[in-house]
């Protein structure tokens, strides 16, 4: 589908205003604001969310049918941009690192492309546009579930895409089966007894009670998991103590685990509480663990990414769509692939050395992504419902 100059200008005119106002999870009232604004200049029903962020447009066919889905997530990230460019974030701490406001300017482009060829009057069946926030915190997704965006109408099918700096531009990635990990947070709090450094028989050291624990968990995916299954702990934090002659009373760990499966994501909740209440017998400590389970795993549906793969073929050609691998990354689109069969793909927004990073204060994502991005969802919905 070849896209005329004044839309290709409107897109990235739309794109740049949103990368200079970034938004953080649940907080992302203009960005909201402005979806809306469009959509309704568009002409398309679209309302916000109770008591929350984000937005759910509906454009409904001339027939009756099957209802498609489309995700756009609509958060930034608490990061400093570096870029110097003119759209370069004007909200000091925060910048859009992860695409997401490629993300919403593909969808509202979307969406103005079946308003403007009219193939919303030929449509048999529903559009429903999801703009959707917090992603990045994962309760975005599973709050809209909550909140019943998957019905009335019922949707039959969601799909979504997240560019990515490990594809060129103008490339695809498609993923059959698991697409990216679950992500679960665990923190840990350990009380001992503090005592004078020269003296550290008279207490309980928190600290090597937590070294110990940070070595055994290395051992978990190396010794636990089953070699052919991905999976990852990694303790990111780890605090303790203010000087250099005392033993500290407490130390505090926190970190990550990631999964492809639930299975394997149970196994690692399991090692990780036989683990802690070991340390606490073995070194005379009290611990205390908090486990949050932020991400499930993603299961992409065969089916509807087989009819992504088609879609894109037909936009980019066959030899630029790629079979991509899992990532240990998380996504909550996976609540809405629980609930209905969905897919993600991959849009590639990079150069051949695999830049710009994801959650880089360098990132940005190069125009052509957009007009990529627009034509192969525009072809997924005039394929589901044209």
């Amino acid at each position: 589908m070849n896209l005329n100059r004044e839309f290709k200008n409107w897109l990235v005119s739309l794109r740049h205003d949103l990368h200079r106002h970034p938004e953080v999870a649940l907080k992302e009232e203009r960005t909201t604001r402005q979806i809306l604004v469009y959509l309704k200049q568009m002409g398309i029903k679209a309302q916000g969310l109770s008591k929350m962020t984000g937005a759910v447009g509906l454009i409904r066919g001339g027939q009756e049918g099957p209802t498609l889905a489309i995700r756009a997530d609509i958060d930034a990230l608490p990061i400093q941009e570096m870029n110097q460019f003119p759209h370069k974030s004007t909200n000091p701490g925060f910048m859009h690192a992860c695409g997401h406001d490629a993300h919403t300017a593909i969808l509202l482009g979307v969406a103005r492309m079946v308003m403007d060829t009219g193939l919303a009057a030929r449509m048999r069946g529903n559009l429903k546009l999801i703009f959707q926030p917090a992603e990045e915190t994962g309760v975005g997704a599973r709050m809209m579930v909550e909140r019943g965006v998957l019905e009335n109408p019922a949707v039959d099918r969601i799909i979504a895409g997240h560019v990515t700096g490990d594809l060129p531009v103008g490339h695809v990635g498609v993923n059959f089966g698991q697409s990216h990990a679950s992500n679960d947070i665990f923190r840990l709090s350990i009380k001992g007894k503090g005592t004078h450094g020269a003296r550290p028989h008279q207490g309980n050291d928190p600290i090597v009670a937590g070294a110990q624990l940070v070595n055994a968990l290395q051992s978990v995916v190396s010794r636990r998991v089953d070699p052919l299954q991905a999976a990852v702990i990694s303790v990111c934090q780890f605090q303790a103590g203010s000087a250099t002659n005392v033993i500290p009373e407490t130390a505090q760990l926190a970190g990550t685990m990631r999964a492809m499966t639930v299975a394997v994501q149970k196994q690692l909740h399991d090692h990780l509480h036989r683990m802690v209440r070991g340390i606490s017998e073995t070194f005379d400590v009290e611990c205390g663990l908090e486990l949050q389970e932020v991400f499930p795993p993603c299961l992409n549906d065969p089916q509807v990414v087989e009819f992504m793969e088609r879609a894109a073929s037909e936009v980019v050609g066959a030899a630029k769509v790629h079979h991509s691998p899992p990532v240990t990354g998380s996504e909550d689109f996976a609540f809405f692939s629980q609930a209905v069969p969905g897919a993600i793909i991959r849009l590639g927004c990079g150069d051949r050395r695999g830049e710009p990073a994801l959650h880089s204060p360098h990132f940005d994502v190069a125009d052509e992504a957009l007009f990529t991005g627009v034509g192969i969802f525009y072809q997924a919905v005039n394929r589901y419902l044209g």
